[in-house]
């Protein structure tokens, strides 16, 4: 096996064609076999194999220097950079490594951690400015696929790189697909470019001022080789576009990208999955609540930035809504700005989008949407410590960024009736933005009677009336709250429980009855403590007799953790919060 003994990329230098393609299939298995395993992206990694080996081929890594876009397509270059134990190991050797580009791990060859995309070219422009001041002389290589040229960072990099004018490549990898299918008016040019072998008239690239060259078999690693050499120690800006196949030589993969782009473990015979009990999701939940509606309402219009499954919109679903679903690829500015827009025009948008991705549009959140006050609706998925754990993925700092914007009312139900209820009441209003917190911790239900309104002032709920100590628990952490206050029950204090509902601000009534028989508040939250929910109680609180023990993680960029202990590591675990309390409360 050649794949065992590649420590470097200089390793390949003195192989043949034939040596390469057996390279080729080895790291092909190699990435099949971690995926099945441990999970992960599966198709952008399988359909640019060829190119990996061919750029380490022809360039010479850690100098000539690589930039990955989004990282779903840098696994064969983790195989061939010293790294294929965490391929062809047992798990916990796949566990060392991350499934993003990563410093971290690999200092030498990988320059940047990149997990969110449309990033790779501004980021290379940088290093080309500083080859440039130096007066080095290295390749800057950007790699991106198609999917993340809807991105308005992408846009800016090429405009910068142009700009400069001097020597970046720039590695289009299309495969004519995003995570689901491509949409933009640039995909038009894309298709032109394939059919026309690149050469259309109107060539987007070249209208930028790089120089271009297309090539059609990018899943053929000796014209690739031939490419590259071409391009290799360019004194100009270059775009390489090359037309790959999205999950190449797996069929599954293949027969359906989209099911494919990332995955759970899976049969690499014939890529069937364990099946266990279904379960509710809220994508599931919601898509089918949001279909039922649109029939009744054709304003009412689904939006999405490049992932639709976060809303639950299988292509099945996606053909259902029809115009009433909008997805406008890898663009959450955009689709953050066009939910306004649709919005003072009379529709009824609710943009879905992961908590992480919504960091990407703080900006438009602030001044396209809230400033203008248009009653467009936020879904905010998978907010919280238990969901996605790679530091470029990590879904803690939607409360603190959110809660920071006036104007935004951000509501966190606690169970799957008290979010429809939210999602009802904000549909139909008409007088601001608001965003909703998903529980991220499972579908709860309750036989409880919802509120119908909900207000634009914040109205928390005292769900049980105690004293000495009072839970307010938000949204995912309710629960926990449920239990924190059952465990006090057995230690004699009989504590108050407060579904707070609304995390944009206090409510003041609320709080200020507690004053009278309360001696400690505690709150919880399911993110970053740090400028989040429980502070802004917390210094409510400040020159009053009542203390407040604030819940929630500590602000720090977390790698790859474990759940558990990273709520031990912050005193959240139940028993830990009933301890805590004891410390403070005495008697």
């Amino acid at each position: 096996m050649y794949i065992e003994k590649i420590q470097s990329p200089a390793d390949l230098k003195g192989l043949d064609i034939k040596a390469l393609n057996i390279v080729a299939d080895e790291t092909r298995a190699a990435v099949i076999n971690r995926v099945s395993k441990h999970g992960g992206h599966v198709g952008p990694n399988l359909g640019f194999v060829e190119a990996t080996i061919a750029l380490h081929y022809v360039f010479n890594a850690p100098e000539d220097k690589f930039v990955f876009d989004v990282s779903h397509q840098c696994y064969p270059h983790k195989v061939l950079t010293g790294r294929a134990s965490g391929f062809l190991g047992d798990v916990d050797d796949m566990n060392a490594i991350s499934g993003y580009s990563s410093p971290a791990e690999s200092p030498i060859y990988d320059n940047f951690e990149v997990g969110h995309t449309s990033t790779s070219i501004s980021l290379a422009t940088g290093l080309q400015k500083a080859r440039d001041i130096k007066g080095t002389h290295e390749n800057i290589i950007a790699i991106i696929g198609d999917g993340s040229l809807s991105g308005g960072e992408a846009f800016e990099g090429l405009d910068e790189a142009s700009e400069l004018g001097t020597g970046i490549i720039i590695v289009v990898n299309d495969n004519e697909m995003s995570i689901a299918e491509n949409h933009g008016g640039i995909y038009k040019n894309l298709r032109a470019l394939r059919e026309s072998n690149g050469k259309c008239e109107h060539n987007w690239f070249k209208a930028w001022g790089f120089e271009y060259k297309y090539l059609e078999e990018g899943n053929d690693i000796e014209k690739l080789i031939g490419l590259f050499q071409s391009v290799k120690d360019t004194d100009q800006p270059t775009v390489v576009h090359i037309h790959t196949e999205k999950g190449h030589g797996f069929k599954p993969a293949v027969e359906n990208k989209e099911a494919w782009h990332w995955g759970m473990p899976f049969n690499p015979i014939d890529g069937s999955r364990p099946t266990g009990p279904a379960i509710e999701t809220y994508e599931e939940l919601f898509s089918n609540w949001m279909l039922a509606e649109m029939k009744k309402d054709p304003t009412l219009i689904a939006v999405t930035a490049g992932t639709p499954a976060a809303a639950g919109f299988s292509p099945a679903k996606r053909a259902e809504a029809g115009k009433q679903h909008i997805d406008m690829g890898i663009a959450e500015e955009q689709a953050c700005a066009m939910a306004s827009g649709m919005a003072k025009g009379g529709l009824r948008p609710v943009w879905t989008v992961y908590s992480t991705f919504i960091q990407r549009t703080y900006d438009q959140i602030a001044q396209d949407l809230c400033i203008n006050s248009n009653p467009a609706v936020i879904n905010v998925m998978w907010g919280g410590c238990g969901t996605m754990n790679d530091i470029t993925h990590i879904c803690l700092f939607d409360i603190p960024m959110l809660t920071s914007i006036p104007g935004l009312v951000y509501l966190a139900p606690t169970t799957c009736e008290e979010y429809f209820a939210m999602m009802r009441w904000a549909v139909a209003q008409d007088k601001k933005p608001i965003a909703i917190r998903v529980p991220s911790n499972g579908v709860i239900h309750t036989n409880e009677k919802m509120e119908e309104e909900f207000s634009f002032e914040p109205k928390y709920k005292v769900a049980k009336k105690g004293s000495k100590v009072a839970i307010i628990a938000a949204g995912s952490f309710y629960q926990k709250g449920e239990n924190v206050v059952k465990l006090l029950k057995d230690k004699g204090i009989d504590a108050t429980l407060i579904n707070p509902r609304y995390l944009n601000e206090v409510d003041a009534t609320t709080l200020d009855t507690l004053k009278a028989n309360h001696q400690l508040v505690v709150t919880l939250e399911d993110g970053c403590k740090d400028g989040g929910f429980g502070e802004r109680i917390a210094s409510y609180y400040g020159t009053s007799d009542i203390k407040v023990l604030v819940g929630g993680i500590k602000k720090d960029l977390y790698d790859r953790f474990d759940v558990t202990k990273l709520l031990s590591d912050n005193r959240l675990l139940d028993e830990q919060i009933v301890e805590d309390v004891l410390s403070i409360v005495k008697g």
